[in-house]
């Protein structure tokens, strides 16, 4: 099993969702973050004053799949999430050594089904 975590544009959430329920992915965990990479700061007006914002809104995608989705679900986040500019966010792979379904006590790859 892997887990693939995914930093991309709030713009492109539902695309990839949309694309990873359509690949038969549908489980994913989203959560707001906030951070930079090689973008540049950009500049925000906030009562008046002009701000230097160092920090980009992102959402960040979590799913862990089994080794057969691996690539197919890295695909859909590709195709979906990317424009082709600085910024487009990053994926990230881990090794999942065990998962637990604690509704029914099933481990393993059926937990995560």
């Amino acid at each position: 099993m892997k887990k693939i975590e995914a930093i991309i544009r709030p713009s492109k959430l539902k695309a990839v969702q949309r694309g990873l329920k359509e690949a038969g992915i549908p489980c994913i965990t989203v959560i707001p973050v906030k951070g930079t990479g090689l973008q540049k700061s950009y500049s925000e007006r906030y009562r008046g004053t002009e701000q230097s914002m160092i920090l980009q809104s992102r959402v960040m995608i979590m799913c862990v799949v089994s080794d057969s989705h691996l690539e197919k679900c890295i695909n859909v986040i590709k195709d979906n999430a990317s424009e082709g500019q600085v910024g487009d966010g990053k994926i990230f792979i881990y090794n999942v050594e065990d998962a637990i379904r604690l509704s029914t006590g099933v481990q393993g790859n059926d937990a995560i089904i």
